[in-house]
């Protein structure tokens, strides 16, 4: 099953206007229950560091917290799961991190979609569904058709990555979307609780932004 609500927010401290376990936090206000901590660039001892650091900013409210990166050190950290880079392997994480761990992978193309391994996985990241301003360049975006299709061809359930706003995340829902993963509009928002908020809104059809399209 995958965190309730829905909604993947991915950090990179770089893009973070302050402190990025207080922006977690903050996002968390907002409603944010599932982070996953990407700061690859990082060596392995100052993202395990910063990753407990997090843990204890967020604590109060209970966010699954997985780890962009390796299965080992998603474990090493003791992180609630890992989201895997494109050609990782989802069973050997499966097997180290246990049954209850979240277990994610990132794909870019249909065939790997199709490719997914249904019984290692929760769920895969499809990008870029938008164009977007922390990786300019990263394209040609799906839409909202290339998301369906994603969703399709997916033994698992499927997020919506990339570009992702309160005025599309309804689209994405409705593209059979089982959710969004966000990063740069929260890190880089001057409110990030209220900016999250406006994600779950929109998500669930109550935001002035998500009418159906």
């Amino acid at each position: 099953m995958l965190p309730q609500p829905p909604l993947l927010l991915i950090t990179d401290r770089t893009l973070a206007r302050g402190d990025l376990a207080q922006v977690a936090m903050e996002a968390c206000v907002g409603g944010c229950r599932w982070i996953s901590f990407r700061e690859k660039d990082l060596p392995a001892a100052e993202q395990i560091a910063l990753f407990a650091h997090l843990r204890e900013a967020t604590r109060a409210f209970r966010p699954r917290l997985t780890l962009h990166g390796p299965a080992d050190l998603a474990a090493a950290a003791g992180a609630d799961g890992v989201h895997l880079s494109g050609g990782g392997h989802a069973s050997a994480a499966r097997a180290l991190l246990g049954p209850d761990a979240l277990v994610g992978l990132s794909v870019h193309t249909l065939a790997e979609a199709q490719a997914a391994d249904g019984g290692s996985l929760d769920y895969i990241t499809a990008s870029p569904v938008f164009l977007t301003a922390s990786k300019p360049g990263h394209g040609p975006a799906l839409g909202a058709s290339g998301l369906a299709a994603f969703v399709a061809a997916s033994p698992v359930p499927v997020i919506a990555l990339a570009g992702i706003a309160p005025d599309n995340a309804r689209v994405c829902r409705d593209a059979g979307a089982a959710g969004l993963a966000v990063m740069g509009s929260v890190m880089r928002a001057e409110d990030p609780a209220a900016e999250f908020s406006a994600l779950l809104a929109a998500w669930d059809g109550k935001g002035p932004n998500s009418a159906r399209a």
